[in-house]
């Protein structure tokens, strides 16, 4: 089995699975109680707190649980909002965002908020100087990703953070999903950014957790009302066994990264380098900087997308369609629409998605089977 797939989700590590399984026996106590069971839950929980704040380079009260990435975009987001309403009513984001921050945005318009979506060129990036154009006196929030879900398009951070350095005020939130791991950090955790967003089973983590950093002394609302829980700001009791294992994952993870970004980005070369000699193939994904490292999307004219999904897994190997999100919906690829791709081969869209467990010799095995699948793709032609 060759499982492609992993920007939908990756398979929990064997370490994760065993942590969450010992910390669910033995750490059983709420960490908001008084007594010793309490205490010990709660001093794991700040453990893990911490570990991930030395992962990541930042303080022990920047980092906030979420259940995942949809409710830390939704957070950022709804919570800057209601927070800097005072302020204005204006929000920044780009045509090509998950739909966890596109129908945030969308929410928002309907209760009096103004929206602009910035366009994006051929390779599905936006353009700062058209950031800086858009910024209004009435802006509160620029949201932009770091790495396209789609596509694997690496947004121009740097670029973006010398404008936002301009605009301090404006709260700028970095949904950064598909980004972890992928040595893009030093971009990603830059000096002006004051929200990044990140999903637990995108990284090897259980399902249903997640972690938010906030810089410290940037305000927004909470969205779960109720006990008080992380610092007033997201209340609900903890779930510590997964934020246990979380914290366990990314350690993992980040576990010399470089070697692993590397062996991603070869391996996701020897497909591209493949696959681009056929007439019919049309890569989205460039052998360009600034791709990320794991992502290749691609499309074979006059096949749908979900044609080829299902003709790979008869040989056993997991594709996947542009978005886990939308794919079951057959709804078409956001981000090829944004770039102006004809409709007729932004339907024959395919996304491959690597993860530091994939190997060269399952993209020699790939190679192989599509080289199968193209010729019998052509005669039904």
């Amino acid at each position: 089995m060759i499982y492609f797939d992993n920007s939908a989700t990756t398979k929990a590590a064997p370490e994760v699975v065993d942590t969450y399984a010992k910390v669910s026996a033995n750490y059983w106590g709420n960490p908001s109680s008084l007594h010793k069971f309490g205490e010990q839950a709660f001093n794991l929980l700040e453990q893990s707190r911490q570990q991930i704040a030395d992962l990541v380079g930042a303080k022990l009260s920047e980092i906030l649980f979420t259940s995942g990435g949809t409710e830390g975009d939704n957070w950022a987001i709804k919570g800057t909002a209601m927070a800097k309403r005072e302020f204005g009513n204006h929000l920044i984001t780009t045509e090509v965002e998950h739909p966890a921050v596109h129908n945030s945005m969308e929410q928002l318009k309907q209760q009096g908020f103004e929206v602009t979506y910035l366009p994006v060129d051929e390779h599905g990036r936006v353009s700062a100087d058209d950031l800086r154009a858009a910024i209004k006196p009435s802006t509160i929030l620029v949201s932009t990703m770091a790495v396209n879900n789609e596509i694997g398009a690496v947004q121009p951070l740097d670029e973006i953070a010398a404008v936002m350095r301009d605009f301090p005020r404006i709260h700028w939130h970095i949904d950064a999903v598909q980004g972890i791991g992928k040595g893009l950090a030093d971009k990603i955790f830059n000096d002006r950014v004051d929200f990044v967003t990140f999903s637990g089973h995108k990284f090897h983590a259980p399902r249903g957790i997640g972690f938010m950093y906030k810089r410290q002394g940037r305000k927004i609302a909470p969205l779960m009302a109720g006990g008080g829980q992380e610092r007033n700001l997201r209340s609900g009791t903890e779930n510590l066994p997964a934020i246990a294992a979380m914290a366990k994952a990314l350690r993992l993870l980040l576990d010399d990264e470089a070697a692993k970004v590397k062996r991603q980005r070869d391996i996701r070369l020897a497909i591209l380098h493949h696959v681009e000699t056929f007439p019919n193939v049309t890569i989205f994904s460039k052998d360009l900087p600034y791709f990320a490292p794991h992502i290749l999307c691609f499309a074979i004219a006059g096949v749908r997308g979900e044609t080829i999904v299902h003709a790979f897994e008869e040989h056993d190997i997991f594709i996947s369609t542009t978005s886990a999100c939308s794919s079951k919906k057959h709804v078409e690829s956001s981000t090829l629409q944004a770039m102006k791709v004809d409709d007729g081969i932004a339907t024959s869209a395919v996304r491959i998605s690597l993860d530091e467990h994939n190997t060269m010799a399952e993209a020699q095995t790939f190679n192989q089977v599509f080289d199968e699948l193209y010729t019998q793709f052509a005669k039904l032609n």
